[in-house]
C-alpha cells in the first residue's frame, strides 16, 4: 500500500474558508483550530489512508480522541475526498452525518466516534494489539489527544502498557494549550519517556518540525508528538 500524496488542488491556504462553511453553536472553534496544522501534516504528508483506501485492511488508522471540536478535522477530510465538501454547511443540522461529535457509522474515513474525553488512547492501545494479533504489521495506529484528556485515569493505564508492550506502531499526538487541569515534572513528554516511550516537543504550528517529529525513527517503542500550540483562552 502506497502512501497518499498530495493533491496539486488543495491547499493548506483552503482549509479556513472550509471550516468557515460550518456555523452555528457549539462549535468548540478553539478546539477545532489548535488541531488544524498537525491534522493537515498527517493527512496530506505521512498517513497512508485515503478514500479508496477507508477500508483497506493495510490503511493506517487515524482515531481523533479530541472529538469535542471536530470542524478542522471535517475540513481536512473534505479537502482530500473523504466526503463532499456540500456537507459541511450542514454541520451538526439534525439530519447532517456532521455531528458535533464525530460518529465512525456516519462519516467515512472516521475510525472512532468520540467526545467522551481519555477513551481514545485506550481504543489505539487496542487497535494496535489487534492488527499484531492479526499480523498486520505495516499499518500505523495514530490518535490526537488533548492535554486536558491526561487528566483522565483511563491514558495513563494506557500509556503505560504501551511502553511496557512496546507498541512500535502506535503514535500518539498530544495537542498541548495548557488546558490540562494536572502537571507532571519535566512536561508531558517526560512522563510518556518514564513509560518507555520515544518522546519529541515541537511547535505545533511548524508543518516541516511537525513533520520530522511524525516521521521520526522509534523502534521498538511507541511514539509520542507534544504538539505546542497558543494557550487556550
Amino acid at each position: 500500500m502506497t502512501q497518499t500524496t498530495a493533491d496539486p488542488e488543495v491547499r493548506h491556504e483552503d482549509l479556513g474558508p472550509l471550516m468557515g462553511l460550518m456555523t452555528g453553536a457549539e462549535k468548540h472553534g478553539t478546539a477545532a483550530t489548535s488541531t488544524l496544522d498537525v491534522l493537515w501534516v498527517l493527512y496530506d504528508r505521512v498517513l497512508r489512508v485515503g478514500p479508496g483506501t477507508a477500508e483497506d485492511p493495510e490503511r493506517d488508522r487515524f482515531l481523533l480522541s479530541k472529538g469535542h471540536g471536530p470542524m478542522a478535522y471535517y475540513a481536512v477530510l473534505a479537502a482530500k475526498g473523504f466526503f463532499p465538501v456540500e456537507w459541511l454547511s450542514g454541520f451538526g443540522s439534525y439530519d447532517s452525518p456532521l455531528g458535533h461529535h464525530p460518529d465512525r457509522t456516519l462519516i467515512p474515513g472516521v475510525e472512532i466516534g468520540s467526545g467522551s474525553l481519555g477513551h481514545g488512547l485506550p481504543l489505539a492501545v487496542g487497535t494496535a494489539l489487534g492488527l499484531r494479533a492479526q499480523g498486520l504489521d505495516e499499518p500505523a495506529v495514530w490518535v490526537l489527544i488533548g492535554d486536558a484528556e491526561l487528566d483522565e485515569g483511563s491514558n495513563h493505564e494506557a500509556l503505560a502498557y504501551a511502553g511496557s508492550a512496546g507498541l512500535e506502531r502506535l503514535h500518539t499526538v498530544v495537542i498541548d494549550n495548557d488546558s490540562a487541569t494536572h502537571g507532571w515534572p519535566g512536561g508531558i513528554a517526560a512522563r510518556f519517556e518514564a513509560a518507555g516511550w520515544s518522546a519529541v516537543t515541537v511547535d505545533g504550528r511548524d508543518h516541516a518540525a511537525l513533520h520530522a517529529a511524525f516521521t521520526a525513527p522509534h523502534p521498538g517503542r511507541p511514539h509520542v508528538v507534544v504538539a505546542r500550540v497558543e494557550k487556550k483562552h
